[in-house]
């Protein structure tokens, strides 16, 4: 019984662009620099001062992370678009953005996107940034404005139709991040928030969510509904993963054979737009036996685990075979 899992592809001039730059760089000391940054993101603490500190550690990071983190949002950003059909972003701001990942997924989803802005610290990341995005096919992208700045509440509201922050929460300490996302969805049309799928990151998209409800903006995905979330951190925890192809150069600097890595995350958007959400979402690999399909779903009436899809049901049945880990699906 094989996992299903979406299939995220880098879009080929970000994967030829990121090539290149990882190009001027000795494999070894790019390997090296990948391992470092590797055990100092899986520690999970905030971070004290910039991580990335030269510019060998930003082509690594980008080599390392700017694939997997473009595979979440992008997939992340389907699920906006697909429960959001009416919402066509003009506008994006993408606050602690790295080398950019979240514009290219933005820009590929939403063809209506003409003016995206990149907020980072690390002036070595925006110029990495800027270099690959101006070697891309979308003009969006090609066109971003990279701007250095922190992420400061005290500092106007970001006004955009959409606003990203993808694998930032948790770099930040504990007792600002309310005031982090009511900052971040004072002024936006759209507010996604990305973290990676752990326990401690669905904590943190749990409460972020909770602040989105306080501030009566709607829950456009994952949430087939608006309520409490029906799973308690330390006892579950709701997230996602995306199958990400891995180039020959990708594989090497992270000493891996596998042709392929599985990024998982959580995440949560909310959003102004007229909203279609699907009658549940499926939050487990689906598990598929002879004649039968067991769904683990959250509907609208709190968690449904195991729900069973038989051959007797016909169309439903064969949309459960075919259905993956995060797909919408319609509820009886």
């Amino acid at each position: 019984m094989g996992e299903s899992v979406p299939v995220a592809h880098l879009p080929d001039d970000l994967r030829t662009a990121l090539d290149d730059e990882l190009g001027r760089f000795p494999e070894t000391r790019l390997t090296q620099s990948v391992d470092r940054l590797s055990k100092r993101y899986r520690q999970g603490d905030s971070a004290t001062a910039p991580i990335l500190a030269s510019e060998l550690d930003v082509a690594a990071y980008a080599g390392y992370r700017m694939p997997a983190t473009y595979a979440a949002v992008a997939t992340a950003l389907a699920e906006v678009a697909a429960a959001a059909p009416a919402f066509a972003p003009r506008t994006q701001i993408d606050l602690g953005g790295g080398t950019g990942a979240a514009v290219w997924a933005a820009a590929g989803t939403w063809p209506s996107l003409e003016k995206c802005t990149v907020v980072e610290q690390v002036a070595g990341a925006l110029t990495l940034g800027r270099k690959l995005a101006a070697k891309a096919d979308e003009p969006a992208v090609r066109s971003a404005t990279w701007q250095r700045g922190s992420i400061d509440p005290a500092s106007a509201a970001p006004r955009a139709d959409l606003v990203t922050l993808s694998y930032v929460l948790g770099e930040l300490p504990e007792r600002g991040r309310t005031e982090v996302v009511r900052w971040l969805a004072a002024e936006a049309g759209a507010v996604v928030l990305v973290e990676p799928g752990t326990p401690a990151g669905f904590a943190r998209i749990r409460a972020a969510r909770d602040i989105l409800r306080e501030l009566d903006r709607p829950i456009v995905a994952p949430c087939p509904h608006e309520g409490t979330c029906p799973i308690s951190p330390g006892e579950d925890w709701c997230h996602f993963a995306a199958r990400l192809p891995r180039s020959s150069l990708h594989r090497r600097i992270k000493s891996s054979t596998l042709g392929f890595e599985d990024e998982k995350f959580a995440y949560v958007a909310a959003t102004t737009a007229p909203i279609d959400r699907p009658g549940a979402r499926i939050i487990r690999h689906p598990r598929k036996h002879k004649g039968f399909v067991h769904l683990d779903l959250c509907t609208t009436d709190g968690l449904a685990p195991a729900t069973v899809v038989s051959k007797r049901q016909g169309p439903r049945y064969r949309a459960a075979r075919s259905a993956e880990w995060g797909d919408a699906w319609t509820a009886e």
